[in-house]
């Protein structure tokens, strides 16, 4: 992954320690999700369908931090719907921050400026701000005016605060090529954020719009088209040189769902964050008891045309980390890569 040295090393090292254990199954990140509520109703998503008594609850801090504990992985990302209306996103954060986990707050920034202040910038503690397009098409995306704006003050006001932020891009098969490069210059060139991820949409069985996501050839035409021209070396994406190959069409993978497990208010989900086939108590009970030969492209049709990072990330890195020549080309890419101003 094109990430920080200091988090390259500690994501490497713990790699080696799960292959000398040898673990086949282990978190690479834990998707915590500490509540499904959102302030935005965005089409893609279908989080906030969840009846209204759901909606309400909280997570205790005491239980989202013990889920990180138990599955121990390096890496967290905080989702939900909207992080920053849980009450105690702060003291979350900054339990998990003095544990030495890299986390990740996943959020649509329209409370960031009010919230900077319960936060300290650190180097295990990064805002991941979601922006799908320019102002026209982010707002369209997330059925609210005036959402791209603010988004992007925030992060202005964050990385002036000593922030480090990244940004988390979805594509639709409304997109083209030229509107991928416009929003991933601006937030590279322009906004400097410090990386940025990006994916194809995935499906979610509740969303609004179903109309939208691409298909495996869609998704591999539009980046084929985009990353053209040097812009793949150009960008500070957030990505492994192998996952960027997998959603040019260049290579294929199968997914690796226990790669990044989600826990959320109902538990540990099955079989990934994306598809909901039931919930277990334990992370132990997750690994154990699922039967993950059943998912996959060809194997259940549900994933056909899923190339979402959280499956095939994590087989990116596990193949990285299989092949020296793999391993060298992502240390070469990682030291090469442009820095934020």
């Amino acid at each position: 992954m094109a990430m920080p040295l200091r988090q390259t090393l500690r994501v490497s090292t713990y790699l080696m320690q799960q292959k000398l254990k040898r673990r086949d199954k282990f978190p690479l990140i834990v998707e915590l999700e500490p509540l499904f509520a959102c302030n935005l109703k965005c089409e893609g998503c279908g989080k906030i369908q969840h009846p209204a008594g759901v909606l309400k609850q909280r997570m205790p801090v005491a239980q989202a931090v013990g889920a990180v504990l138990e599955c121990g992985a390096p890496m967290v990302s905080i989702a939900g719907g909207e992080p920053l209306m849980h009450p105690q996103i702060d003291e979350i954060v900054r339990q998990l921050v003095a544990r030495r986990k890299y986390v990740f707050l996943c959020t649509n920034a329209l409370l960031l400026r009010k919230k900077l202040d319960l936060f300290t910038p650190s180097p295990y503690f990064t805002f991941a701000v979601h922006i799908d397009g320019l102002q026209e098409r982010h707002d369209e995306s997330v059925a609210k005016e005036g959402t791209f704006a603010e988004a992007v003050e925030a992060i202005k006001e964050a990385k002036r605060r000593g922030f480090r932020v990244t940004t988390n891009s979805t594509f639709f098969n409304t997109d083209t090529p030229q509107t991928v490069v416009e929003v991933l210059d601006f937030l590279n060139d322009e906004l400097k954020v410090d990386e940025m991820m990006i994916s194809p949409a995935y499906a979610y069985e509740k969303a609004p719009d179903q109309e939208h996501f691409l298909g495996v050839e869609q998704t591999r035409e539009l980046f084929r088209q985009a990353f053209s021209g040097g812009n793949r070396r150009r960008w500070r994406l957030n990505h492994s040189p192998l996952f960027l190959d997998f959603l040019e069409g260049k290579v294929d993978f199968e997914c690796t769902a226990w790669g990044i497990p989600n826990y959320s208010l109902f538990g540990w989900q099955r079989p990934c964050y994306l598809m909901a086939d039931g919930y277990v108590p334990t992370y132990r009970e997750l690994i154990e008891k699922t039967d993950w030969d059943k998912y996959g492209r060809g194997r259940d049709p549900r994933c056909d045309n899923c190339m979402a990072h959280c499956g095939y990330e994590p087989t990116a890195v596990l193949a990285t980390m299989g092949s020296l020549k793999e391993s060298i080309r992502a240390a070469r890419e990682t030291l090469a890569a442009p820095k934020a101003v």
